[in-house]
């Protein structure tokens, strides 16, 4: 089976590319063919991956300044090569899925989140300061013709795989289609391993990239009206706005290896996620450590936490609802092995038995089209 995976762009690190390290690994000898890519601003073990980049790969400035070059990545994902495969296993959250395939060829899309700045604009532009308000009508037939585009391009795909319930009614809503639910891979066991020494040192937590949509804002605005400490754990092009309104128990701690961020992991008071997220890597490893979450009830959220056993809800994204949730996390009994145990399941082993099932299940459906076949939301139920 000869299988390639495509990326929407590598010249970043977060979530989407934590994913696509696993699927690497499910399958090694596939190649990984993306628009654009900069080793020095991902992980070092993408140099030892067959990455094929498009000629995007060669214009100035675009490896650290992407977005202006948005009308360009429809071109280059379709100018991809992908005749020689059997199988295409795109991750998209916006250009990859648009890959062309052969009809014999079997393109299984792991779906991030349907193209968000083309379906949800509003709510993408409002924390982007590069986006006057008077350039926001001229895009518009910009957005429209992506739409289209990415419609015709989720047409082509055979079989969707959602990461959340919520990406799934967004799939379903957009490009009316069934998908699968298989939640994103974490590596559960190597923060359970310290659930032991999981407690309450009196701190919230965030760890996230400092971008506007992550709303750490909210998170900062409610712990001065408190004055509760908050440990921050991230860099991002937001840290010098969000620094500016923080208070004396703030703290900024940038980035922080892997072994310190679980140590403030299992030992802060609860892990804060104030922002929508289309699921949320970060809360499950807090969640994995033993440490319950606050969230805004919205999102990949909905599918991780049981109020009351594993975290909190605040349902409306302000401040002085986070405050009133983050006054009853103390009130709480938490039970640090429970929520652990709970995290279990979003564990990459589990991921990737889940995956493999579900492409083998694909392909050959794909091979004998005439074999009666379970639907995605029947293969969503056993998987």
């Amino acid at each position: 089976m000869r299988l390639a995976i495509v990326h929407d762009y590598l010249n970043q690190m977060g979530g989407a590319e934590r994913v696509l390290k696993v699927l690497h690994h499910i399958y090694p000898d596939a190649p990984v063919y993306t628009t654009i890519y900069e080793p020095s601003l991902v992980d070092p073990e993408f140099k030892r991956m067959d990455i094929r980049t498009t000629f995007m790969q060669r214009l100035p400035f675009v490896h650290r300044h992407h977005q202006p070059f948005l009308p360009v990545f429809p071109f280059a994902i379709e100018s991809i090569d992908l005749r020689e495969y059997d199988v295409v296993l795109s991750m998209s959250s916006a250009w990859s899925k648009n890959v062309l395939t052969r009809p014999e060829t079997c393109h299984i899309c792991y779906c991030l989140a349907p193209m968000r700045f083309a379906w949800s604009f509003q709510e993408y532009a409002a924390g982007e300061k590069g986006i006057a308000r008077w350039q926001k009508p001229l895009l518009h037939p910009l957005l429209m013709a992506l739409r289209a585009w990415d419609v015709a391009g989720a047409n082509r795909v055979d079989r969707f795989i959602g990461i959340s319930s919520t990406v799934n009614r967004r799939i379903k809503k957009y490009y009316r289609r069934d998908a699968a639910l298989i939640h994103p891979p974490v590596e559960t066991h190597s923060y359970a391993g310290g659930v032991a020494e999981a407690g309450d040192d009196g701190y919230f937590l965030i760890a996230a990239r400092l971008v506007p949509y992550k709303r750490i804002d909210l998170a900062i605005q409610a712990c001065n009206q408190l004055k509760a400490p908050l440990k921050i754990i991230g860099i991002g092009r937001d840290r010098e706005r969000l620094q500016a309104m923080a208070g004396p128990t703030i703290e900024f701690l940038g980035w922080v290896d892997d072994a310190t961020k679980r140590q403030h992991l299992r030992r802060c008071r609860a892990f804060l996620f104030p922002s929508e997220e289309d699921f949320g890597i970060a809360p499950v490893e807090a969640l994995a450590s033993g440490r319950p979450v606050v969230a805004y009830a919205a999102g990949g959220a909905l599918d991780l936490i049981q109020e009351g056993m594993n975290g909190l809800f605040f349902r409306q994204q302000t401040s002085e609802a986070l405050v009133e949730v983050l006054k009853r996390v103390p009130e709480q009994a938490w039970d640090s092995a429970a929520i652990s145990q709970h995290a279990a399941q979003f564990d990459a082993q589990t991921f990737e038995l889940k995956l493999r099932r579900f492409v083998d299940e694909a392909v050959s459906a794909h091979a004998h089209p005439d074999v009666p076949t379970l639907s995605g939301t029947e293969t969503a139920a056993l998987t």
